[in-house]
């Protein structure tokens, strides 16, 4: 019996504890017509930076953007030998309602992207400083243009997601 009571004591404690914060918590603010504006301005503001109009519909001449489904691998030869992996992701801005054309010319289009990345390796564009903003400039600029070739004017934008290099 001794030993039950300092626990029973714990118990109580600890429950007239939980409850007094659970009664003495302060109240929400009241929502005011001011915060009410100002959350519907900053939910429109993330519609127009979507590109999407009042039903979540996207708008004329706003891209869309196409995440190309699997990453593109780049060996970087030196010296008749691999001297390292370029990984990238691509992402391309094209005309709205033009997804489906993309991924339906997938293969295509990374067949022409590899081809430019294998141009630009070979170039010495993957050595040194290869994520230099006059490197990314050139690679893009092949890349949108071999889309171009394949998609016609359809791509407005070619993003490089993400860029790793690999040595060995």
């Amino acid at each position: 019996m001794g030993k039950l009571i300092p626990v029973i004591l714990a118990l109580v404690g600890l429950g007239g504890g939980v409850g007094a914060g659970l009664f003495l918590r302060p109240a929400p603010p009241p929502q005011d017509q001011a915060s009410a504006a100002a959350d519907k301005a900053a939910e429109d503001a993330e519609h127009a930076e979507a590109g999407e109009g009042e039903e979540g519909e996207p708008r004329e001449g706003v891209p869309e953007y196409v995440k190309l489904n699997n990453q593109f691998v780049v060996p970087v030869v030196e010296e008749g030998r691999v001297a390292a992996l370029v990984v990238l992701s691509l992402s391309l801005g094209v005309d709205p309602g033009s997804t489906e054309m993309v991924y339906l010319r997938e293969p295509k289009l990374r067949d022409a992207f590899l081809q430019v990345m294998f141009d630009h390796a070979n170039t010495g564009g993957f050595s040194g400083s290869f994520t230099d903003g006059s490197n990314l400039v050139v690679l893009r600029t092949g890349l949108k243009e071999a889309g171009a070739q394949v998609l016609g004017p359809v791509i407005t934008d070619v993003l490089i997601t993400d860029i790793a290099r690999q040595d060995s």
